[in-house]
């Protein structure tokens, strides 16, 4: 039950006040300034009730000192008509609200349940803006190849300035990951992250999409809409894929950055804008520039802190901790999974073309599929396997670590039993997929030691 404190000189107004509340909150009592703070200290309560006429300390220098204790202490003046100037005045220091005395008992109520209510959602957005800001942490981000760090060194030099930004790198690099590290880690942090992938709206919307439209502009506007340059006021906006918008549309974003203002589509009236543009590409904008594809000087606009993220095949040392994390965001019964050696060597001498998605899909489907603790090359999924262990054959062969005829070997060996695990061992069918005879598929079987356990012919 949460706690209400009663500050009041008059012992009739607390306890009539006390049992009003009493079956919805648990009240607590001060008859002066004094005991009060030292209430609030000890118990913290959700709200206090606090009279603006007191012997000694009066109201007004009680809420200043709860103030100071608390800045996000919830308080309700108590006033008689009066004095409704200081009342007024106590909302100005920070109080949340005013009552008249004689004050109605029902009115009392929901005036309290409101405010606690406001005090709630307040302590809500707190919390979840603490824990974005905790995931978004430099010591939080994972990554130890000096590639990473050295693009954390430069967001944090980056990070409290105003200039923008332009990450680039394959698709799955983690380009919003980044874009919202800056943010966070910004003195827009308790401002707004809003971002936009361009290529996923069609270009006939994207212009409403940004910069929102006035109730008639078209058809379908029955109402205004506000843009997302206007939702990311104060804060930032992340652009990603900004290489795929179109020459007009680039002309409006580039007047934006120039004038600080826009106009809503539809609309006449001039719109300011304070943000801080963040956009992220996986194309070659100096190239579209020369091709005619992007506009210079918008190129030269976004690209004043450029930021490469490299794939994930270009830092392997990456890739143990990523899947560390990724194992751990995925909350299991028992023990903690982990890969065996061999399992890890394959997935370092993967090439992963969709970098970490790619890798977080992988490990997402592994944990879920795999009953074991510990994740074998067998539970691995098999266009890995396959493709590494080429790879790792191609790198050995050249190496002298194993003849041309091994590696042809154990390359077929894993094809014969691919078939098989296709064909559910029946060995005519899986000679048939092969386009080799039964017989000849049972003598390939012999010399490579491949025994099944039931015949299903």
């Amino acid at each position: 039950m949460k706690k209400i404190l009663i500050v009041d000189d008059d012992k009739g107004v607390r306890e009539s006040i006390g049992f009003l509340l009493k079956t919805d909150y648990e009240p607590l009592y001060a008859s002066s300034g004094d005991e009060a703070l030292k209430i609030y200290q000890e118990e913290h309560p959700a709200l206090v009730l606090l009279d603006i006429i007191m012997p000694n300390t009066d109201g007004l220098q009680v809420l200043e000192k709860l103030k100071e204790i608390d800045r996000s202490v919830i308080v309700i003046m108590l006033t008689a008509v009066a004095i409704l100037d200081t009342a007024i005045e106590a909302m100005k220091m920070g109080a949340y609200d005013y009552i008249q005395k004689p004050f109605n008992a029902e009115e009392l109520k929901i005036r309290i349940g409101k405010a606690i209510a406001a005090k709630d959602i307040v302590n809500e957005v707190s919390l979840l803006r603490s824990e974005i800001n905790k995931k978004y942490d430099f010591k939080n981000i994972v990554g130890k190849s000096k590639s990473i760090q050295d693009i954390f060194a430069k967001i944090k030099q980056i990070a409290d300035s105003k200039t923008t930004v332009l990450i680039t790198g394959e698709s799955g690099t983690g380009k919003e990951l980044i874009a919202k590290a800056i943010h966070y880690n910004s003195s827009r942090r308790n401002k707004q992250f809003v971002a936009i992938n361009c290529a996923a709206i069609p270009d006939t919307l994207i212009e409403s999409e940004l910069f929102g439209y006035e109730k008639g502009a078209f058809t379908d506007a029955s109402a205004r809409k506000i843009g997302l340059f206007e939702l990311a006021n104060e804060g930032t906006l992340f652009l990603d894929e900004i290489g795929d918008l179109s020459i007009p549309t680039q002309a409006k974003i580039l007047r934006v950055l120039q004038e600080k203002e826009f106009l809503r589509v539809g609309g006449t009236k001039t719109v300011n804008v304070n943000i801080r543009l963040v956009t992220a590409t996986n194309k070659d904008l100096e190239n579209a520039t020369r091709e005619g594809r992007f506009r210079e000087d918008l190129f030269y606009r976004i690209n004043v802190i450029p930021i490469f993220l490299p794939p994930l095949r270009d830092r392997k040392e990456d890739i143990p901790l990523l899947i560390d994390h990724f194992i751990n965001k995925k909350p299991t019964a028992g023990v903690k999974k982990i890969f065996s050696q061999n399992a890890m060597d394959i997935m370092l001498n993967y090439h992963w073309p969709g970098n970490i998605r790619e890798l977080e899909n992988v490990i997402e489907r592994i944990t879920t599929l795999t009953t074991q603790d510990i994740i074998k090359i067998e539970h691995l999924p098999p266009g890995i396997t396959k493709e590494t262990k080429v790879g790792l054959m191609k790198e050995g062969i050249l190496s002298g670590r194993i003849s041309l005829e091994e590696a042809i070997s154990d390359f077929e060996r894993d094809i014969i039993l691919t078939a098989l695990e296709k064909t559910n061992y029946v060995q005519t069918q899986a000679a048939a997929l092969l386009g080799i005879s039964r017989r000849i598929l049972k003598y390939k079987m012999d010399n490579l030691n491949i025994t099944v356990k039931i015949e299903k012919n």
